[in-house]
């Protein structure tokens, strides 16, 4: 059973409220995540633990445990002259810059010549996402699974 400090392998398919697939693992590789890590949203952790090898569910995830909501004042406008001038950036792209209480995620929204709109919401804050899973693997992690990672 999934229980924290656990490897735990998962085939999983993402979709929107719109129908729209976000994410899709089947037919391709399965995503190993430690349990308890905060590797994944919160909201499929905590309904993924007690499940089994084998075993087949759908899990919704609200905005709040997920994402989180959106928020409309994490938005800004800034001047393109503040990335490098060889910099290829396009919209959808993340990156990480120093807040003050550390590493903050960054996406961007947005790419004109002059300016640049970036938002520190996540591309589905606000949204609530729906998981079809299979348990692929459970297992004891190895020390270095169960380490900080990066998670962005």
């Amino acid at each position: 059973m999934i229980a924290n400090g656990q490897s735990v392998t998962i085939h999983y398919r993402l979709t929107l409220d719109d129908g729209t697939i976000a994410d899709d693992s089947f037919g391709g590789d399965p995503m190993v995540y430690t349990h308890g890590a905060g590797h994944i949203v919160p909201g499929l952790e905590r309904q993924l633990a007690g499940k089994s090898v084998g075993d087949e569910c759908d899990i919704h995830v609200e905005a709040a445990e997920a994402y989180g909501d959106y928020d409309p004042n994490a938005q800004q406008t800034i001047p393109r002259s503040q990335f490098p001038a060889d910099a290829d950036i396009q919209p959808g792209m993340s990156f990480q810059t120093q807040g003050p209480q550390g590493p903050v995620p960054v996406w961007i929204n947005n790419v004109e010549s002059d300016n640049v709109t970036i938002s520190t919401n996540h591309p589905l804050a606000g949204q609530r996402l729906s998981f079809k899973v299979r348990v692929v693997d459970v297992q004891e992690a190895t020390a270095a699974e169960s380490g900080p990672e990066d998670s962005g």
